[in-house]
């Protein structure tokens, strides 16, 4: 087909979050684990552990409605969430269409279990390194931040998590509503004032 339609619902304009509200001061939270589409790469190639499998899919079968009923509940300004494009990839839509860049903490990204070792290994899809090749112009890493843990954070994710952008005097009290209805929720960046879709990414906290 050369074109294709489907409606899967109503919106209510009051309710709705779009990917183009995030405020410089907000924090950035992600619900989800990065790093399966290196694993089913893995998987693919029998490289993978069962524990690995088995966590993967987990995290994967483990649907957004719980999180998305807890923006509404925080008034979350902005959202998008990480699929094809990866983090970074998502992040810099997100980004460009508020009109504000980013500070992103690499060590604060939670990785799926036994990402980082298999990436290491060699297991990464041609679509994450297109992915990585596509933002380069508009994300600077800093020199702690490794090779791997640049793929990872472009790594194309299946069913992956929702990236929120929340006031900061929220986030706190948006991490602890999200703590066991999700996979993650974790405190990844800061949205800040600068050219539209650019991403700074450091690793505070070590790789």
């Amino acid at each position: 087909p050369k074109y294709g339609l489907v409606a899967v619902g109503e919106v209510d304009p009051r309710r709705m979050i779009t990917n183009a509200s995030a405020q410089p001061g907000d924090a950035l939270v992600l619900t989800k684990p990065i790093g399966s589409g290196i694993i089913a790469t893995a998987i693919k190639k029998g490289e993978a552990a069962d524990e690995v499998i088995a966590a993967a899919v987990e995290v994967m079968a483990t649907l957004n409605d719980e999180a998305a009923r807890v923006m509404t509940e925080f008034g979350v300004r902005a959202g998008t969430d990480i699929t094809g494009f990866g983090l970074l990839g998502h992040m810099r839509g997100m980004l460009r269409a508020s009109g504000v860049c980013a500070d992103l903490d690499a060590a604060a990204v939670p990785l799926l279990r036994g990402a980082r070792e298999l990436a290491e290994a060699g297991h990464v899809p041609g679509g994450s390194r297109r992915n990585l090749a596509d933002v380069a112009g508009d994300v600077h890493f800093g020199d702690s931040v490794d090779d791997v843990t640049r793929i990872l954070l472009a790594d194309a994710q299946t069913s992956g998590g929702l990236l929120m952008a929340v006031s900061d005097d929220q986030v706190d009290d948006l991490l602890n509503r999200l703590q066991g209805t999700t996979p993650a929720a974790a405190k990844v960046g800061h949205v800040t004032e600068g050219s539209p879709g650019r991403i700074r990414v450091s690793a505070t906290r070590g790789s």
